[in-house]
């Protein structure tokens, strides 16, 4: 069966945020071009990876003599997106992910693949809205400008939760941390 893809070349927003309070929050990775918005759910850990990958290859770019690609170093004021997320509508949990670089449009380009079901013979968590039980992918085509800020918020959405603890390491709940200091 071929796969369904949500395939965004020129996305007006492209974010990521939370849904939940520190300690219980949900990550997304939320794209809309037009009308169509499509939100599929990340982990903490693969929304901070994504975001120093995204970097590592922009500033690896700005190094190229020229800077051919007009790679800005900073986030352009005009880019900065600290809205809410629009209406979450889960298309899929994120599994694996791959990230490449377009040179013909400059571009970032994000694949997104959902977690493989646990149970081959459960198919109700994988049937679509049509009630097909099609692959799905996420593709996303970001220009440069665009990328750099969606790093600086995914960055600053990564770092509002929960505080880690000075001795342990780990993070601290709002109910309170109890933790061994490291030996010494």
């Amino acid at each position: 069966m071929p796969t369904r893809v949500h395939e965004f070349s020129w996305p007006d927003r492209v974010v990521v945020g939370t849904i939940g309070l520190p300690g219980a929050r949900t990550f997304y990775l939320q794209v809309r071009a037009g009308t169509q918005v499509v939100s599929i759910a990340m982990e903490k850990q693969q929304s901070a990876a994504l975001a120093e990958k995204i970097d590592e290859i922009l500033d690896e770019l700005i190094t190229l003599k020229g800077n051919p690609f007009s790679v800005p170093t900073g986030t352009p004021v005009e880019l900065v997106d600290n809205d809410p997320l629009e209406a979450v509508h889960e298309q899929f949990r994120t599994g694996a992910m791959s990230l490449g670089w377009d040179p013909t449009t400059a571009q970032i380009v994000i694949e997104a693949h959902p977690l493989p079901s646990d149970d081959p013979d459960d198919n109700d968590e994988s049937l679509h809205e049509d009630g097909t039980d099609e692959p799905e992918m996420l593709r996303v085509r970001m220009p440069v400008g665009t990328a750099r800020a969606f790093t600086k918020r995914t960055f600053e959405i990564v770092a509002a939760g929960r505080p880690m603890c000075p001795l342990c390491g780990y993070p601290m709940d709002a109910e309170g941390h109890i933790c061994t200091p490291p030996e010494s």
